[in-house]
């Protein structure tokens, strides 16, 4: 036999093999149902679902359940500081996380020449001398411009719920205040007690300066619309200070975070309400007389500040430097820590309501 005929012999071969492999793939498919589009598809979902699982995963490893569960937590001595609303946390659960993540060491820095603050801490974080900062109010537009002029960017990583509390003289008679009778005492439309429901008495206002810290930024933002403070307002350094001048005048009345003042025993924590009548008390009820203090306390009302009924709630951010360098990593995973299990029961301790 040729050359020539074999070839022709062997490529009729091959055609042949080819038609009846595929006309018995094509009768398979036919009598069994079986849809290629569907196997092709389900084995995309598939590898599709097994990737949004890792991602998924990677980010709930990244938290876990405790502090020593965390990952991405950078080794070195880490600055940080902010708003002065953040002291029970600092005192509350950094020591915890020290001792379970001893690599990732903390110091709390204070402005030099300024008033600790959530501004002051962005500032000091802006211009490097933080490695993430504190704040108990959302970043301001003109602090992203200043960063973004510094060549970084800053994002917020909120952690906890919180809000302001209206301290007031423990024996004063007043139900409660509405938000906007707040505003007009503390811009000098009202300035007797009378005037809002109680005794005739008059009104003295305290207040920390609006450069102290992020709540009263918040204050005189949400509170009194941007409006300035009365003539009538005395402004005192510390929460602390403010406290006793209420708890030493009739008619004093201030306000902080809610954990600063709930739980003391020399003034009365005053319901709030957007209508009047309707207030909701920032304590759980029933109320404890200052009598009763200390051996008993008031203690934060979480329900009403986690569904938002109570008038004035903020959340505390994390502020970090997105600059991809070790002090991101490092604003990043304090803030981790704090979501884990065990930080938002620290931080439930500490006073405030944990965010998850």
């Amino acid at each position: 036999m040729t050359q020539k005929n074999e070839t022709l012999i062997l490529a009729l071969s091959l055609l042949t093999t080819i038609s009846l492999i595929g006309g018995g793939f094509w009768w398979f498919t036919r009598k069994s149902n079986v849809d290629l589009d569907q196997i092709i598809s389900s084995q995309s979902s598939n590898s599709s679902s097994s990737n949004q699982n890792q991602t998924q995963n990677t980010s709930e490893d990244s938290q876990g359940a405790t502090f020593t569960a965390v990952q991405n937590v950078p080794t070195g001595l880490f600055n940080y500081g902010g708003s002065t609303s953040w002291a029970p946390i600092r005192l509350a659960i950094d020591p915890v996380l020290q001792a379970a993540r001893p690599e990732f060491r903390l110091r709390y820095v204070q402005p030099s020449n300024a008033t600790p603050g959530s501004g002051t801490g962005i500032q000091s974080l802006i211009d490097g001398q933080l490695t993430f900062a504190q704040s108990s109010r959302p970043i301001l537009d003109q602090e992203l411009n200043r960063a973004q002029q510094r060549g970084f960017k800053l994002s917020q990583i909120p952690v906890a719920i919180d809000g302001l509390a209206v301290a007031v003289n423990p024996n004063l008679n007043i139900s409660g205040l509405t938000i906007d009778q707040l505003k007009s005492i503390y811009t000098g439309k009202i300035n007797n007690w009378n005037q809002v429901g109680g005794p005739n008495l008059s009104i003295k206002p305290y207040s920390r300066r609006i450069s102290d810290g992020g709540t009263v930024e918040l204050f005189v933002q949400d509170i009194l619309g941007g409006q300035a403070f009365s003539p009538q307002v005395e402004f005192i350094s510390t929460t602390t200070q403010a406290l006793k001048k209420v708890a030493d005048s009739p008619g004093g009345i201030y306000y902080a975070s809610a954990p600063e003042v709930v739980p003391q025993c020399s003034i009365k924590p005053l319901p709030l309400g957007l209508m009047p009548g309707q207030y909701i008390a920032p304590y759980q009820e029933p109320f404890v007389l200052p009598n009763e203090c200390p051996d008993k306390r008031n203690q934060l009302n979480i329900k009403a500040f986690q569904s938002g009924k109570y008038p004035i709630t903020r959340n505390l951010f994390v502020v970090v430097k997105q600059t991809g360098q070790t002090e991101e990593q490092a604003g990043v995973a304090y803030a981790n820590l704090l979501l884990t299990e065990q930080g938002q029961e620290l931080i439930t301790q500490a006073g405030f309501v944990k965010i998850r």
